[in-house]
């Protein structure tokens, strides 16, 4: 087929009502009623409906019987009139078609890709994840990931924040703990980076404002329907703040952000997940660590007191007490014990055992962790001592505080957490592209 036009998303066929035009995509579905002949085209944002009839019926029996194939997933183009339809996915068919076959495919893929709802297990969905991802379904999840993280960068950029990208191959663990990816870097130990903290914190020092898009890797032998081995997190730090209470006002102003450009840019993606998107507060409410035990324990008669940490379960039930008491989906959770922080965590003044950090609940679960850093070279090497960690894997970590940093507090949000409690889909595997966990390298 020649042609001359510029192609066209099916997106943009309202415009072009009564023009002939040229679409491209995957061939969705394919059938016949009577005389007629009826073809989904499905491209990267929609699906387009083409008619024939008569000889042009005849045509696409042509390209069939010249080399059989044209199966579904076959790539197509379709030049075509534009008419209005209103049984037609968007009101609009194609009518008076020439196809061309691009790449034919002649057997089935491994589920089938037309059927509004996406019926396979789990396994076949991320082991065929290649093909399954391109069920509206599922691109509309990964779409508004990225309109997710638009949100995220224009909300920091408007407010003076530089991006930058740290490393992922480092020399010691970030947080001195276990749970790290270990691998031999040319005859060394090196480690793959469980966050960009360190580096963020010291490029406080250069731009007072900075933040991350990228991976992150935790060597946790969980296999929970929360927990994923390498995530996208979504990283912030600045400098010269007051303390901890700064950096939640910022981690509310970036939520807003980020569900208004959901809403202006997933539109779509989220009439076709039925999702309904949370309003962020003017102000998140806020509770205690030890009130939050407290509270536990005077509605459910559970007696976590004393416990260093959360269980999911208590997230659950202080997500109900912030929607009954504050109608709020989102719950701040502040003052964690010190011991439990990782080492740089900047300690209450007031409360020394406790830490000037929170984190932050979407829905009865734990979204993102921040909080105010230590920011005094004499309060890191102190602290290192104490809990009994050599100084010479942070030798340049300390430099920067060495040579003078502000007070300084920021935040790290697991990107696909948060559109599993968006979605409301019940695991986080389903909102990474192509997930690793304890058994899962591949795709």
């Amino acid at each position: 087929m020649e042609h001359v036009m510029e192609r066209i998303r099916t997106v943009e066929l309202a415009a072009h009502v009564g023009q002939r035009v040229h679409v491209a995509g995957w061939l969705h579905a394919r059938r016949r009623l009577g005389g007629l002949t009826f073809l989904t085209i499905r491209d990267g944002w929609g699906l387009a409906q083409v008619v024939a009839e008569g000889e042009e019926v005849a045509a696409l029996d042509a390209l069939e019987a010249n080399a059989p194939g044209l199966g579904v997933e076959s790539v197509v183009a379709v030049e075509a009139r534009v008419t209005l339809a209103p049984r037609a996915p968007g009101g609009l068919e194609l009518v008076e078609p020439r196809v061309e076959v691009i790449s034919r495919v002649s057997e089935p893929p491994p589920v089938a890709l037309n059927k509004h709802d996406l019926k396979a297990s789990l396994t076949t969905l991320l082991e065929s994840a290649a093909v399954t991802n391109r069920h509206p379904t599922r691109r509309a999840v990964f779409r508004l990931a990225a309109a997710a993280m638009a949100g995220f960068r224009e909300t920091l950029l408007a407010r003076d924040f530089t991006e930058i990208q740290t490393p992922k191959l480092v020399a010691a663990a970030t947080e001195s703990g276990a749970n790290v990816f270990h691998l031999d870097y040319f005859g060394r130990d090196a480690y793959l980076a469980q966050s960009p903290q360190l580096y963020k914190q010291m490029m406080v020092g250069v731009f007072e404002r900075v933040f991350e898009v990228g991976p992150v890797f935790r060597a946790e032998p969980h296999d929970t329907t929360r927990h994923i081995n390498e995530y996208v997190s979504l990283d912030a730090e600045m400098g010269f703040i007051q303390d901890h209470r700064d950096v939640m006002a910022l981690l509310r102003d970036v939520l807003a952000g980020m569900l208004a450009a959901l809403r202006a840019r997933g539109e779509r993606e989220l009439a076709l997940l039925d999702v309904t998107l949370p309003e962020v507060p003017p102000e998140i409410p806020a509770i205690a660590f030890t009130e939050a035990q407290d509270l536990i324990f005077a509605r459910h008669g559970v007696d976590v007191r004393g416990e260093p940490d959360l269980s999911p379960q208590d997230e659950r039930w202080l997500g109900e007490w912030a929607w009954e008491a504050h109608g709020s989906d989102f719950l701040y959770v502040t003052g964690y014990p010190t011991h439990k922080r990782a080492f740089y965590t900047h300690p209450d003044p007031a409360r020394p055992a406790y830490t000037n950090s929170f984190d932050l609940m979407l829905r009865g679960m734990e979204l993102v962790s921040g909080g105010q850093r230590l920011h005094r070279y004499e309060d890191y090497r102190a602290v290192l001592a104490e809990r009994g960690l050599p100084l010479a894997p942070f030798r340049d970590y300390l430099e920067a505080m060495r040579y003078g940093m502000p007070p300084h507090g920021g935040f790290g949000l697991g990107l696909e957490r948060l559109l599993m409690q968006l979605t409301g889909l019940p695991t986080i595997k389903l909102v990474a592209l192509f997930p690793r966990d304890l058994t899962r390298l591949t795709p």
